[in-house]
């Protein structure tokens, strides 16, 4: 569906047209408002896209995490702070604000700060159709305050490897570390979260 101007015009025959091909009537007419809403606040539209990205980000994250754990990790679980992916996301859009292809031109390395260093989780690229124009590298930190539980403490030792964790819990810090490429001023950001 394209939204325009005169949508609202054209609106009831569009509706029953959608009706008839079984689409619910108050959910067309509360897509439509919406969109109306957008034309008359042309920023309320640049705010809901880059919701919709932050969102992306924040799944991406998650996913991430999500492979890790099997992968890498080798954890059960991992307990991540509630808005921890979404501060992130948010924090990686200002980052990529001032580039010129934005978010397009990122390529993001996912790391976990441990006891013994940084493990590598996973490298994400944004758009594989553009060329990089910087790189940002995410590392969670884990919660050191987090006391083992006593299943976990059952587990060590009898079917599971030593380095086996049964849940793995994130702080609420991360940091994140800009470089640029190509640019005459490459510089490295360090912000810490």
């Amino acid at each position: 569906m394209v939204a325009t101007s005169t949508l609202k015009t054209k609106s009831s025959e569009c509706i029953s047209e959608l009706v008839e091909r079984r689409y619910d009537q108050v959910c067309i007419e509360k897509e439509l408002d919406f969109w109306d809403h957008c034309l008359a606040e042309p920023q309320r539209n640049a705010d809901v896209t880059e919701d919709r990205t932050c969102q992306q980000l924040a799944k991406m994250f998650e996913n991430c995490l999500s492979r890790a754990k099997k992968t890498t990790l080798h954890c059960s679980s991992v307990l991540v702070p509630e808005n921890l992916t979404r501060r992130i996301a948010r924090e990686v859009l200002r980052l990529a604000s001032c580039e010129p292809c934005g978010l397009r031109g990122c390529v993001l390395f996912v790391h976990l700060e441990l006891d013994k260093g940084c493990k590598q989780l996973e490298r994400i690229v944004y758009d594989a159709s553009v060329v990089p124009t910087f790189e940002l590298t995410l590392v969670f930190k884990q919660d050191g305050n987090a006391w083992p539980s006593l299943r976990d403490f059952l587990f060590m030792g009898t079917c599971f490897a030593p380095t086996f964790r049964h849940v793995l819990k994130l702080s609420p810090g991360f940091r994140l570390v800009k470089k640029k490429l190509y640019s005459s001023s490459a510089g490295t950001v360090v912000e810490e979260c």
